[in-house]
Parts: C-alpha cells; sequence; structure tokens
C-alpha cells in the first residue's frame, strides 16, 4: 500500500526524494521511492529521522508498520 502521508510530508517540506534521501545520507532516491510506493518501510532508526526531517510524527508518517533492522522485517508497535 502506497505510503500517501509520508509523500505529502515530503511534498510539504519542499523536498525531492533525492533531497530527502540525501539528508538522510543514502545516495539515491530509491528508497524513499520504495517507502513512498509501499514497497519496503525504514528501519525504526530511520524512521524516527524522517520524522524530525519532516517535522511529522513516526506514527503518522508510517502508523505501526516499521522495520526492527535491515536483515529483519517485523512490524512493532510504536
Amino acid at each position: 500500500m502506497k505510503n500517501k502521508r509520508l509523500k505529502e510530508a515530503r511534498i510539504q517540506a519542499n523536498m525531492s526524494q533525492t533531497q530527502l534521501s540525501e539528508c538522510l545520507g543514502y545516495k539515491g532516491k530509491q528508497s524513499v521511492a520504495n517507502w513512498e510506493n509501499g514497497y519496503s518501510t525504514p528501519t525504526l532508526k530511520v524512521a524516527i529521522c524522517l520524522a524530525e526531517v519532516l517535522g511529522k510524527d513516526v506514527s503518522y508518517l508510517f502508523g505501526h508498520k516499521v522495520q526492527v533492522s535491515h536483515t529483519k522485517k517485523r512490524e512493532i508497535k510504536i
């Protein structure tokens, strides 16, 4: 399912996918595109950084769907 809230928050912050990904330390926009299109979810650490950069709450942006780590894909409740 697409993450419309993440995309809207990024647009409200006047940032491109590339700008947001570089702000998080990524080299390209692919991770941000995947999160927005619902192909993957960020780790909790990255979700917290995204929330800080975009000025939104983690639960607003992702609900309860974030990864515990890059290697284990589990949902956790915030």
